[in-house]
């Protein structure tokens, strides 16, 4: 009897996610909404302060008329006054992710927070040692001395960790830092095993990257339209309800300038000065951030449909 030769099983085919990043002004919201209209696509905002309700004008939130063309997620999902950290959207977002793939759509994760795209497709080790200034002294420290000198202080202070992060990955150096300066345990402890939500899928990264000086212009024009959109009455809105500037969402970049313009601290002028310098503060953190994502695709704004279509397929074909 001549045995039947086997024909070998193909491996299952994994729900592409296409992360749309980049600075922030880079104009990814409009790439990202065109995207989903052309590909079928639903929008996951990886914005740290879109998921505020009230908190609209500053975190240049879609209009309802683009919101009803296409379905948004992680948006107005907070009151302002609620602390909503890096994993808590990290696990929001995953279930985003899977009811969009459930419903056969393609989940399309937009904005500038290279710290909440890792958690999500990463993890987060257990537990919330976190400090937003400490985690800005030890970037900032970081771009001064470089990586290999960040590595190196890892190294006295957590030896495994040090072990596992190539001296190259500045992100996972500075959280292990910042753990074991919080904490005074070592980050090697507490993190749990591989996770391997993002690895189950075809992960597309494209990054929205104008020059520095069309990004400048941008970030200018875009300041004034959010103070012409009515910036002032928004955060006058919030002061009235007892907000405080001190809560998690005033933390969103230009919110206490306006605070301290609409309570007469300082001119209009001044404030819009203060906002764009700090937005262009920003921008440049973030640009470095995602500079190091080796497996990102950096394009120009108007280059970046044509780069996603192809990278996607225009019809949503292929490991989708």
């Amino acid at each position: 009897m001549v045995a039947r030769s086997r024909r070998p099983l193909s491996a299952p085919k994994r729900p592409t996610l296409l992360l749309i990043v980049g600075p922030t002004g880079a104009g990814k919201t409009d790439i990202a909404h065109e995207a989903a209209k052309r590909l079928g696509g639903e929008i996951v905002s990886a914005d740290a302060f879109a998921v505020y309700r009230g908190i609209d004008v500053g975190t240049a939130k879609p209009l309802p008329p683009l919101r009803r063309e296409v379905p948004y997620h992680l948006i107005d999902v907070a009151e302002p006054e609620e602390a909503f950290s890096a994993g808590r959207w990290a696990l929001a977002a995953r279930q985003a992710v899977e009811g969009i793939e459930g419903r056969g759509r393609l989940p399309i994760v937009c904005g500038g927070s290279g710290f909440y795209v890792s958690a999500l497709l990463d993890g987060l080790p257990p537990g919330d040692a976190r400090d937003d200034h400490l985690r800005e002294a030890l970037f900032l420290w970081a771009e001064r001395r470089g990586a290999a000198a960040a590595h190196r202080f890892l190294e006295r202070n957590d030896p495994v960790s040090a072990s596992r992060i190539p001296i190259g990955n500045v992100r996972y150096t500075l959280r292990a830092l910042e753990i074991v300066l919080l904490t005074g345990a070592a980050a090697s402890a507490r993190l749990r095993d591989d996770d391997p939500w993002g690895g189950r899928r075809r992960v597309v990264k494209v990054c929205i990257s104008p020059d520095r000086a069309t990004l400048g212009v941008r970030i200018e024009s875009r300041v004034q339209r959010m103070l012409d959109a009515g910036w002032d009455e928004e955060v006058r809105t919030l002061l009235s309800r007892g907000l405080s500037v001190e809560t998690n969402s005033f933390q969103a970049i230009g919110y206490r300038e306006v605070a301290e313009w609409v309570l007469g601290r300082t001119s209009k002028q001044e404030a819009q000065q203060r906002i764009v310098r700090a937005t262009r503060g920003l921008a440049k953190r973030q640009a470095t951030w995602f500079r190091r994502e080796a497996d990102a695709h950096r394009v120009k704004p108007e280059e970046a449909l044509d780069v996603i279509l192809a990278l996607v397929g225009e019809t949503g074909e292929g490991e989708r």
